[in-house]
């Protein structure tokens, strides 16, 4: 991610609003990252990602059951290293 002085941002806010569309900007101040601009599409697929979680109270016997019964494809096994037994 890009980042950007918080003096700088404010100089040139328009053009940092422009790439801000293409990717977010990281803007700093006194050397550390405080803020970072987005655009609202960018935003608003975030806020949707964020309210996918799902408790364990919202499956029904059926889906775990369904859970417990699941096999990885084989190809998963190119990621059992990754996993900690």
């Amino acid at each position: 991610m890009r980042m950007i002085s918080s003096a700088e941002f404010q100089r040139h806010f328009g053009r940092y609003q422009d790439e801000a569309i293409k990717a977010p900007l990281a803007i700093t101040r006194n050397g550390r990252e405080r803020l970072v601009l987005l655009s609202v599409e960018e935003y608003q697929r975030m806020k949707r990602r964020s309210r996918q979680v799902m408790g364990i109270e919202d499956f029904t016997p059926a889906d775990l059951d369904a859970i417990l019964q699941a096999e990885p494809p084989p190809e998963a096994a190119a990621f059992d290293h990754e996993c900690s037994t």
